[in-house]
């Protein structure tokens, strides 16, 4: 009961700090940079986005990553 208690105060002290202040932008838009042209074949195949995203987590990180650097107005940035 105490290590529920316990996790559930670290979780919620994670959400208050803000954890999306912590994104290192230009790294993780480096990384789909990167993930982007490993799925362009994907893509190119026929492939929707949606179809390529739901058979990978990172892909569906970079899409998140992506929209909400382009939200932000983060240099580099671009929409997919």
């Amino acid at each position: 009961m105490r290590t529920t208690i316990c996790l559930a105060m670290a979780m919620l002290a994670l959400i208050a700090s803000g954890a999306d202040a912590a994104v290192d932008w230009q790294a993780e838009l480096q990384r789909c940079r990167s993930l982007r042209e490993n799925v362009a074949p994907l893509l190119q195949a026929g492939e929707g986005i949606s179809a390529v995203g739901r058979s990978s987590k990172s892909v569906r990180r970079c899409i998140w990553i992506q929209r909400m650097a382009v939200r932000k107005k983060i240099p580099g940035a671009e929409a997919w």
